[in-house]
């Protein structure tokens, strides 16, 4: 047997184990995640690709909510990808709530523990102050609906776009379990096709 034939079969080994390490890798530790729509505007504009932290939760198992290793859970302000609790599609959203808070949301407005979250006018747009994150905020469309007030359940959250009377968020769907966070979004990576890092 020819010493390229007797190759063959280790070069293929080293392939597979190759592509098993980066799939582990993307379901694990890191990945990326391009905008579908305009309910996260204008933190993040529709095409735009998240760079997003696997490993910001815990580690998971790959595809699935089960955590080996769980660290802090989700904080007030982080932009977050996660599965819809209604049909699984993968969602980019705000925690604005964490388990403990009774949270209103009034007009687009968030009240946590009945204090409403400050807003100030700045180069023409509206910043949210959520206690540990400011971040750019969308009312053109209005504030969408009421929601609350109520307790955030444990191991519960709610989620909200910062374009918030055009996003399809924790007001339609309701809270979102800690499991079915998928990481958290760093920075956009790519905006109108050129390499950035505006992190988030």
């Amino acid at each position: 047997m020819s010493t390229r034939k007797r190759s063959l079969p280790r070069d293929l080994i080293m392939v597979l184990g190759a592509s098993a390490i980066v799939l582990v890798a993307r379901a694990s530790f890191a990945d990326h995640y391009q905008v579908p729509s305009g309910s996260m505007q204008p933190t993040v504009a529709i095409g735009d690709q998240i760079c997003v932290n696997k490993m910001a939760y815990g580690l998971r198992v790959p595809a699935s909510q089960t955590y080996v290793v769980e660290a802090a859970g989700p904080a007030r302000g982080d932009v977050v990808v996660l599965a819809s609790p209604t049909d699984g599609e993968v969602l980019l959203k705000r925690v604005v709530a964490v388990p403990g808070d009774v949270v209103e949301v009034a007009a687009g407005r968030v009240a946590i523990d009945g204090a409403r979250a400050p807003l100030r006018e700045e180069n023409g747009g509206v910043v949210e102050d959520l206690g540990s994150k400011e971040h750019a905020l969308s009312m053109e469309s209005g504030g969408g609906p009421d929601f609350g007030p109520t307790l955030v359940p444990k191991d519960a959250y709610l989620v909200l776009g910062d374009n918030r009377g055009n996003s399809r968020d924790g007001r339609y769907f309701g809270w979102v379990a800690r499991g079915a966070f998928l990481g958290k979004a760093v920075a956009v990576c790519l905006h109108g096709g050129k390499p950035v890092w505006q992190p988030l």
